[in-house]
Parts: structure tokens; C-alpha cells; sequence
């Protein structure tokens, strides 16, 4: 039997290759739809958060304006994002998915990968899964921001 020593090494050596797999993916992902490297991560921020402005975009991605600017460009002009003046001020714009090109454009492409992801997470028990789910949670809540590097 391994050490935890050893088993926390090869975990970390796992989610490395893991994130590594996704990042992957999401770039093979981009790159047949035309887009860069950043705007699969774009989407995934909007799908998670709801309607984000440009500078909340630019401080979860630690880009600049710049390049957000671009980015939701390249987005829009596929029809995946909206521009719309926030309600709460107009002064600001909210960058809001579009659900509908999503599910024509980017459901398909992810759909393998949410199938064995299903398959592997089918093999657990539930508290093998509330274990996992923790674990993320966790593993979310001390990651590092990037306004720290």
C-alpha cells in the first residue's frame, strides 16, 4: 500500500494531466470554431457567472481591456454573446450568452467529453461522489487568484 505521501503525489500528478486534458480539449475546441485560446474560458465564466460585464471579464481572466474587447469581438460575431446595456446602470454593458448558438455550436463539440466524464462518475458510489464534490469545492475555493501572480 502506498504512503499518503505517495498517494497525495500521484493525485497531484493526475489533476495536473487532467487540467492539462481540458485545456487541451477547450483549445481543439476554439480552434475549430476559429477562436483563441482565451474564449472557450470566456464562455465557460459567462455559463457559470450569468451576464458579465467587460472589466468583471477582464478581472477573472486577468486580462486587459484590450484583450477582452477582442475576445468578446470574435464571440459576438459567431453569435454566442450579446452586448446588452445593463439594466442597473446604463452606463455598462453586460456580455450575455446566447443559449441558443451555444446549443448549435458548442454542445456538440463537448458532448463526448460530458459522456465519459458521466461514465466514469457512474462508477462511484454516492459517498465516493460527495467526496469528489468536496474535494473540487475545496480545490476551488484555495486556488490562487490571478490578480495574485
Amino acid at each position: 500500500m502506498s504512503t499518503r505521501e505517495e498517494i497525495t503525489a500521484e493525485l497531484q500528478d493526475q489533476l495536473v494531466r487532467f487540467i492539462a486534458s481540458v485545456v487541451l480539449f477547450n483549445h481543439a475546441v476554439s480552434a475549430k470554431l476559429g477562436l483563441g485560446a482565451s474564449d472557450s474560458q470566456f464562455m465557460t465564466l459567462l455559463q457559470t457567472h450569468g451576464p458579465l460585464t467587460p472589466r468583471q471579464l477582464a478581472e477573472h481572466t486577468g486580462l486587459t481591456s484590450g484583450t477582452v474587447t477582442g475576445v468578446i469581438d470574435r464571440l459576438e460575431s459567431l453569435g454566442l454573446v450579446t452586448r446588452r446595456p445593463d439594466p442597473t446602470d446604463r452606463r455598462k454593458v453586460l456580455v450575455t450568452p446566447s443559449t441558443e448558438a451555444i446549443q448549435q455550436k458548442l454542445t456538440p463539440l463537448y458532448a463526448e467529453q460530458g459522456r465519459r466524464i458521466q461514465e466514469v462518475l457512474a462508477t462511484r458510489s454516492e459517498p465516493e461522489l460527495r467526496t469528489i464534490k468536496t474535494f473540487l469545492q475545496d480545490a476551488l475555493t484555495n486556488s490562487q487568484p490571478l490578480n495574485t501572480l
